[in-house]
């Protein structure tokens, strides 16, 4: 976008930043802005400049059909195109957009008869103005091609780089295929969507989505939808639903139109060719829960199984089963999807497969119609259709007249049971309240979650255990091989799970999240096989360790834990109501993707009080509190460890003074040290003022004191617990590693005080915390947010050595985390 700026310095951005390649110096007449191709003096001089673009420019934001109009009356009333040859595009921007329209489009407009060409162009009130709008309205919304900088970027430079080339005399429009169609759907929710005449919550929830509007425009030409078996079809200028639905929201039970007589669409659908080459029309239908709106997605477990790890788990099935496993045991998808998760499974006979959604089996009934007639896998399924069917897991009965007479047969056979393989990728949503906001409450509605509210807590609120939890109960001797997250092994929200649910583990691996489509963050998910046959309580699980590549990285164990023996079981043995306060520390979670709410302050919010996601920090647990934030932000979260749990360790660390001053000199100079002088007084300068040159006495004392050895380090019960020796008052000796830390702690601070002592008069801390400093050199942007960074070089250069001192330290604490029990590797 360009706001804000002259219209000659529109031009020239323009110019430059899609029109580089050509030649924008040319004047013809009154055109605002031409384009030609670059040619040297020797081919100008043998052949005429061909023009490949006339444009009219408007700054700010403008009407481009009536920009269009102006262009024509200027060219009109000069009859540019009797002393020019005409270009191939005529075209109109503004700061925010620029459109295009074919100049065959419009040229017999102007050979009318009888048109009074000498007015003012720019005068939009005229009637010649308003007859050249009424003639073109309609060719400009059928046939311009409209891109908005902001969003259409790359697809205006490439329409430029496809198009505009001499010679060319017809309009490429962009191709789609499997790899964009997302991309461009996307950009049909903004632009097309608001103008179709439906209600999407009521649609939503009978099942039609806003994606099956985009599959119907998609798969037509001349807006005629040509695949049969759509749910929704573009039958000209409206849409036709496949089947009656008599409270769908639409203006009409079987169809619905566009509330701007298919404008939007029009401009829309004239950039991208349609349809997509015929080879991609069972891929894109399949992947129909790409466009399943998130909500929607997570409740149907609509999260598409990429291919690779379809085939590893198979992989781990037949390592756990034995090599002839399809023949000898059954397998039910019950949250199947379009079925890719059964992708490469070769015996129909044993294979079944359900949906809660309608589409999904009429999708999966097609795949199969596809494999019988071409005798091929490609987009196919290689499954029986009276093996597939709408099956509401969570809620319907397995004596429902849907399930299959052989399903049925089985779930109703004990020694059957234990030759079904439940095979599931299940949807991930959980029940979760944001204050007056819900998600996924859905979760919470289901026939599994009333049975098991009381028996397994607030496991019971993710669909993933629901799915688990009946497995289990009905389907008991099952074997179940599922993709999940961990933390039903190992989070504490799972306890109650781990109690009820007890099945032994055979094998398993995990990959990184956001390998899956639309699953955004960074954390495990695993495909675990259990065998419900035998009981047994979880406790540890050695998984093996894939990359999104699928090289094997690792083993690694997930375990789970009693009540009690939590770090922040741990941490409660020191809290301290009765000394003086000098911060808050601030506390969530016991696991590694909840660090970053971990951090000290001198000023809470106001639910931090409500949550009690605090407590206080004083003279007495200072070590200890010290000891917990450097646990918790020594070691990075990565992918593999989001959900590794924090300990209560082992009392290895009660004599290990190092380990204790180490970790108190990583917490002075941490990034959530956040205490600031300006919320009160800062107990957490870790210098004297001779040591930085302050130009003022401190308020407070109390670090250099503490670590002078003033206060004393003296046992006491409630707070160090029973010692193995007792620990005598005497100034604190730091490592190595944190004396680096503290010279360059010490050089950031005197180089502040170098300004201040330079400027006394400046508004600034005399009692400056590490925040306070940082503030002070980078800045603070309009959201009240530290800036990324310094103008001040030597500043940079400083806070730079610091960080890395940090780190080094950080290093020297983690082996002392794992070896007092306060992670497991």
């Amino acid at each position: 976008m360009y706001p804000n700026i002259r219209e000659e310095e529109l031009k020239n951005k323009i110019a430059s930043d899609y029109f580089d390649g050509f030649d924008t110096t040319k004047i013809i007449g009154n055109v605002d802005f031409c384009i030609t191709s670059k040619t040297d003096k020797k081919q100008q001089t043998l052949f005429p400049t061909h023009s490949i673009l006339w444009a009219e420019a408007k700054k700010g934001k403008s009407n481009i059909y009536t920009s269009f109009v102006q262009l024509i009356l200027t060219i009109g009333k000069a009859r540019t195109f009797d002393k020019e040859l005409p270009p191939a595009y005529l075209g109109a921007f503004d700061a925010y957009q620029m459109a295009f329209i074919p100049y065959n489009e419009i040229q017999e407009i102007f050979y009318q008869n009888d048109f009074n060409w000498n007015v003012t162009p720019s005068n939009y009130e005229t009637k010649e103005f308003k007859q050249i709008h009424s003639k073109v309205e309609q060719i400009l919304t059928s046939q311009s091609l409209i891109f908005t900088y902001e969003t259409d970027h790359k697809e205006l430079k490439e329409f430029i780089k496809t198009n505009f080339v001499i010679g060319k005399t017809s309009t490429s429009k962009i191709q789609i295929d499997k790899n964009n169609f997302i991309i461009i759907y996307n950009k049909w929710l903004k632009e097309v969507k608001p103008s179709i005449g439906a209600n999407w919550e009521t649609a939503k929830k009978h099942g039609i989505i806003d994606g099956d509007f985009y599959l119907a425009d998609l798969l037509s030409n001349e807006n005629q939808t040509l695949k049969e078996k759509l749910y929704v079809l573009l039958k000209g200028d409206y849409y036709e639903l496949d089947k009656k639905l008599d409270d769908m929201g639409m203006f009409s039970s079987k169809r619905t139109n566009f509330y701007d007589n298919q404008k939007a669409h029009n401009q829309f659908w004239n950039r991208y060719l349609r349809p997509p080459k015929s080879e991609y029309w069972d891929y894109i239908v399949e992947r129909r829960d790409l466009l399943v709106p998130q909500d929607v997605r997570e409740r149907k477990g609509s999260f598409f199984t990429p291919q690779i790890w379809v085939e590893k788990s198979q992989e781990y099935l037949t390592d756990v089963l034995g090599e002839n496993w399809q023949d000898e045991y059954y397998i039910w998808d019950c949250a199947a999807g379009t079925g890719n998760l059964l992708a490469g499974l070769t015996n129909k006979y044993n294979i079944y497969a359900s949906s809660l959604d309608r589409q999904d089996v009429d999708v999966m009934r097609e795949r199969i119609q596809t494999m019988n007639q071409n005798s091929v896998s490609g987009n196919g399924a290689n499954l029986l259709e009276n093996h597939v069917f709408q099956f509401d897991f969570l809620n319907d009965s397995f004596d429902d007249p849907k399930v299959p007479e052989s399903l049925r047969k089985i779930l109703q056979d004990e020694e059957k049971r234990k030759k079904l393989v439940i095979y599931i990728n299940p949807p991930y949503a959980e029940h979760v309240s944001y204050g007056e906001k819900q998600k996924a409450k859905v979760a919470t509605e289901t026939k599994v979650y009333q049975d098991f509210q009381n028996i397994t807590g607030t496991a019971a609120r993710e669909l993933f255990a629901q799915f688990f939890l009946r497995i289990y109960k009905e389907i008991s001797g099952s074997k179940l091989g599922s993709f999940s997250t961990l933390k039903y092994i190992n989070s504490q929200n799972f306890y109650k799970f781990r109690q009820y649910f007890k099945s032994d583990f055979k094998k398993g691996f995990v990959v990184p999240a956001d390998t899956f489509d639309n699953v955004k963050g960074k954390f495990p998910i695993g495909f675990l096989i259990w065998d419900t046959d035998k009981k047994e309580e979880i406790k540890n699980a050695e998984i093996d360790v894939f990359d999104n590549k699928n090289n094997f990285l690792q083993k690694k164990t997930f375990s789970s834990y009693p009540k009690g023996r939590f770090i922040i079981d741990w941490l409660r043995e020191f809290y301290d109501k009765k000394g003086e306060r000098i911060a808050y520390l601030r506390l969530l979670g016991t696991d590694m993707q909840t660090n970053i709410q971990i951090f000290i302050t001198l000023q809470p919010s106001k639910n931090d009080f409500i949550q009690h996601t605090l407590t206080d920090i004083t003279q007495k647990n200072l070590i200890p509190m010290s000891i917990y934030l450097a646990v918790r932000h020594c070691i990075k979260a990565t992918w593999l460890n989001d959900r590794d749990q924090f300990l209560f360790p082992n009392n290895g660390w009660k004599t290990d003074t190092e380990f204790q001053n180490d970790c108190l000199a990583f917490t002075l100079f941490h990034g959530q040290n956040r205490i600031s002088s300006k919320q009160g007084i800062n107990h957490w300068i870790p210098f004297t003022e001779q040591e930085v040159n302050a130009p003022e006495r401190f308020e407070s004392h109390f670090m250099t004191d503490f670590i002078g050895g003033k206060f004393g380090l003296e046992k006491t019960d409630d707070l160090m617990g029973e010692l193995d020796t007792k620990v005598e008052a005497g100034k604190l000796e730091f490592s190595p590693e944190a004396k680096v830390v503290f010279e360059a702690g010490q050089e950031l601070w005197k180089y502040y005080f170098t300004k201040i002592n330079q400027n006394p008069s400046e508004n600034v801390s005399k009692n400056p915390s590490l925040y306070d400093i940082k503030a002070y050199f980078q800045g603070v942007n309009e959201k009240g947010r530290m800036n990324n960074s310094s103008k001040d070089e030597k500043y940079n250069l400083l806070i730079i050595s610091l960080r890395e001192a940090l780190e080094v330290l950080a290093v020297k604490i983690q082996p002392r985390v794992y070896e007092f029990g306060f992670l497991k590797k």
